[in-house]
């Protein structure tokens, strides 16, 4: 009994878990993946443990018994220290006391301070809610709109996708329109003609002009919505030349008329993808030349791989408004993501992903539990984000307790979006869509600039992928002048990440540190090949993981710029572990923590490879 429990547990920590598109590879079609995996020699045939070589297990060794030594005291007092300070025996306790509220949990009160924080806990019941009902109304829905096959037909043929595709479009156009008012009011109207802007974009205009035109009208609803807040009603008004009063009247009653989401276009930001999604992939569609890709390639549509699923295009009576309407308003991923292509999207209406299994869903599900409750237990222990709002005299704060502060408000504002990103996703899950995971690894579990941009919001670092950073030409860094365009688009990608965000200088001065943290370790990468250590594996693994100690300190310096407290908050970190032998006692004693924990990094990477897994991140 107890092992199958502990078995049990172990399963729900499993990448497979997560997400099967972590352990299949993506050329390959999930159900064939299923079946090689249960073979090793059709595995390895079948290319699912093809890759880089991976190195004996070091778990048990000398070495890394001296690392868990080092973990045994470092990892509580990592923790031990940012508690400290967020006692009521601390002196500075009355200056933060009021941004805290009262908790559940041991007798602690609870930091919500952050605004976002507030909003996504409170909602959390709703979210629930949701996550019940609306697989509950799809039922009914299916129930009086059933899909009618002729006796004998099989549910995978043309026929039975076609009549899927138009039972669950049908029903998410629907639902969407209903959400659509709940949540926005009558700025639900602004949305649906926004949407419609950008769909006469993609469908009326030269298809040469279509992705620049996308893009230019996106980034300027981007930028413009915020900056009149949301377009309100009368704004417009005011630009009609003598409007009666009574117009004046109705945009005023409309403007107060914004449901339970009245600032819609902050959230809006997550849509404008699903724009500029469906235009491209309705652009990529129209370059298509003679019949479907999938019988060209003979592919089974009923068992596509996951990158036939996004790159082939769907049939182009597909592209039609309602279908792009259900799209982007589609319940589960509407508010957060993760970031579903349109043409990833049609697939799975059209033929449930086979990874959607329910003993999977459920094990995601308590998963998403897990993940809520080390949110709580972190925000009742941990007052990062109180003592920050409260602007303290930090010189009264040593380095570690500085240092250990921002890095767990780095840590909340992860925790902030996995809760949220995965409760989505687990409801998708249920509704039977399988999206892209948006966490790979924990924060803390990142020592690669390039690495933690691919697995920190996986989904939208794919987005940009497919639609910024390959028709941009991917980058090359085997000339001066490869080098010199791949930088350019590198920028481009994250000065776009930063305005989609927000736009504000501070995210802007991130994306170039991104960018410029990139290039040394890139540069590093040429001057130190793998290839020239295969005789010196140790030296090398050393070699990398002083390298990625510096990564670190980098990553964490860009991310207290860009969401922990921006230019100040960084420069007052590295002042205060620059001032006197306790800062830099502290920052050598860190320094030596990350070397342990990073060489931990690598093993666990490497336990990966020896299961035929590269996340390559």
């Amino acid at each position: 009994m107890g092992g199958g429990i502990l078995g049990f547990i172990r399963s729900i920590y499993q990448l497979d878990t997560l997400d099967t598109r972590f352990t299949t590879p993506s050329t390959v079609p999930y159900k064939l993946a299923a079946e090689t995996k249960k073979d090793p020699i059709g595995a390895q045939e079948g290319g699912l443990s093809k890759g880089k070589r991976a190195e004996r297990s070091k778990w048990s060794t000398p070495e890394f018994y001296l690392y868990y030594l080092v973990f045994l005291v470092a990892v509580p007092y990592m923790f031990w220290v940012p508690f400290e300070v967020s006692r009521e025996s601390d002196p500075r306790y009355p200056k933060f006391q009021r941004y805290l509220s009262e908790g559940w949990m041991l007798g602690r009160k609870v930091d919500v301070s952050d605004s976002q924080l507030r909003t996504i806990r409170g909602n959390i019941p709703h979210i629930f809610g949701l996550l019940v009902i609306q697989p509950l109304l799809r039922r009914v829905w299916n129930l009086f709109k059933p899909t009618r096959l002729e006796s004998g037909a099989s549910e995978t043929s043309p026929r039975a996708a076609e009549a899927r595709l138009e039972q669950r479009i049908s029903f998410d156009a629907f639902f969407g329109a209903i959400l659509l008012t709940v949540l926005h009011g009558t700025s639900g109207l602004k949305i649906l003609g926004l949407l419609w802007l950008n769909y006469q974009v993609a469908t009326r205009l030269p298809r040469k002009v279509v992705p620049w035109v996308t893009w230019i009208f996106n980034l300027y609803i981007l930028v413009t919505m915020k900056v009149y807040d949301g377009y309100r009603f009368k704004t417009f008004v005011d630009l009609i030349p003598f409007a009666p009063d009574s117009l004046f009247d109705l945009a005023s009653w409309m403007d107060n008329q914004q449901g339970l989401l009245n600032r819609w276009h902050i959230l809006f930001n997550i849509t404008i993808l699903r724009l500029i999604s469906f235009n491209l992939d309705y652009a990529w569609m129209t370059d298509r030349q003679g019949g479907s890709p999938i019988e060209k390639k003979q592919l089974d549509p009923a068992n596509l791989s996951e990158r036939d699923r996004v790159g082939t295009p769907a049939p182009k009576s597909s592209y039609s408004f309602r279908n792009y309407f259900a799209y982007s308003i589609y319940a589960p991923l509407y508010l957060a993501g993760p970031i579903l292509t349109f043409n990833d999207y049609i697939s799975q209406c059209r033929y449930k992903s086979a990874s959607i299994e329910l003993s999977r869903t459920v094990k995601y599900g308590i998963r998403c539990l897990l993940v809520l409750l080390a949110m709580e237990f972190v925000l009742h222990f941990n007052y990062a984000n109180a003592i920050s709002n409260a602007r303290p005299d930090w010189s009264s704060y040593t380095p570690a307790q500085i240092a250990l502060l921002s890095f767990f408000k780095l840590h909340i504002i992860w925790l902030k979006l996995l809760v949220p990103w995965r409760l989505f996703r687990f409801w998708a899950l249920v509704d039977g869509i399988d999206p892209p995971e948006n966490m790979l690894r924990c924060v803390s579990d990142n020592y690669s600039t390039l690495s933690f941009w691919r697995s920190w919001h996986r989904s939208f670092y794919r987005w940009t992928l497919r639609y910024i950073y390959i028709p941009l030409g991917g980058s090359s860094f085997k000339t001066l002048a490869s080098s010199a365009y791949s930088v350019v688009t590198y920028l481009a990608v994250f000065m776009f990440v930063a305005i989609w965000h927000d736009v504000d200088f501070q995210l802007l001065v991130w994306s170039w540190l991104i960018v410029a943290f990139f290039l040394p370790e890139i540069a590093a990468g040429y001057l130190f090949p793998r290839r020239k250590w295969e005789g010196r594996p140790t030296a090398y693994r050393m070699l990398c993981c002083v390298g990625a100690v510096g990564n670190v300190l980098m990553m964490i310096s860009a991310n207290v710029v860009g969401f922990g407290g921006g230019v100040d908050a960084m420069k007052a970190l590295w002042e205060g572990l620059f001032r006197g032998l306790s800062g830099i006692s502290f920052l050598t004693g860190s320094c030596i923590a990350l070397f342990v924990g990073i060489q931990v990094m690598f093993e666990i990477r490497q336990s990966e490879l020896r299961k035929g897994i590269d996340l390559k991140c």
